[in-house]
């Protein structure tokens, strides 16, 4: 069996025959493809919601909310490392149940928009939406994170119809603007770098780029409401 990536061994405490066999069990049990189709099939619930209003308000106000989606399911190494990180122990009995329970980051969306007023609108429309059920909301665009991330972080549960019947599966979608996108993905690039010398100049350039690029939104906001004023 290949090694587990990015450390995992290290990182989980556990063993490593212990991982592998975990690895293996997750990529290999039914239980767990059934419910990581679940998974699948909620963000294909949310992306098509999305998709119907981005072409609602293309033919409304000639423009589009957002710019782009991303989607990604986590890995069962990325699981397994945020369950151990939580503090839950690990068996193969109820697996699936504690994921379920305890993870809601299992499958998420990245919405990206141009402008920040159209976080707020697109999000709103989003969870006005009676089978929707709004779990929790983030806002570190009103209220940044020390290193300067920004970004609407919002947990929801989506309604999925299987023959067994109706689930409610819970999806993370994440609201960004461009520039903060920009700006997370740099930051996230960096910080995964190894033997970073001057980390702390790093990361204090690093905030300083993040209130650079809140004015630039402020001000491109405020450029587009000039024009459709």
């Amino acid at each position: 069996m290949r090694p587990p990536a990015g450390g995992m061994i290290l990182e989980t405490g556990m063993n490593g025959s212990d991982v592998y066999r975990y690895i293996e069990l997750l990529e290999t049990g039914k239980k767990f493809m059934q419910m990581m189709n679940k998974y699948r099939c909620a963000i294909m619930e949310v992306e098509t919601k999305l998709n119907v209003l981005n072409a609602e308000f293309s033919l409304q106000y000639d423009r589009n909310p957002f710019e782009s989606i991303e989607t990604r399911l986590k890995s069962p190494v990325s699981i397994l490392e945020k369950l151990t990180r939580k503090g839950f122990e690990i068996h193969e009995e109820g697996l699936e149940k504690l994921i379920e329970e305890n993870l809601y980051d299992v499958a998420g969306l990245r919405v990206v928009c141009a402008f920040q007023e159209d976080i707020y609108a697109l999000s709103d429309l989003l969870i006005g939406q009676d089978d929707i059920r709004l779990i929790r909301t983030k806002d570190y665009i009103k209220h940044p994170k020390p290193n300067g991330y920004r970004s609407l972080h919002q947990i929801l549960e989506i309604p999925v119809f299987l023959k067994e019947g109706k689930t409610f599966v819970k999806v993370e979608v994440q609201f960004r603007t461009i520039a903060m996108d920009f700006w997370a993905s740099v930051d996230h690039r960096l910080r995964y770098k190894k033997d970073v010398t001057n980390e702390q100049l790093i990361t204090d350039r690093l905030r300083v780029c993040a209130d650079v690029i809140e004015k630039l939104d402020e001000e491109m906001q405020s450029i587009r409401n000039m024009i459709e004023a």
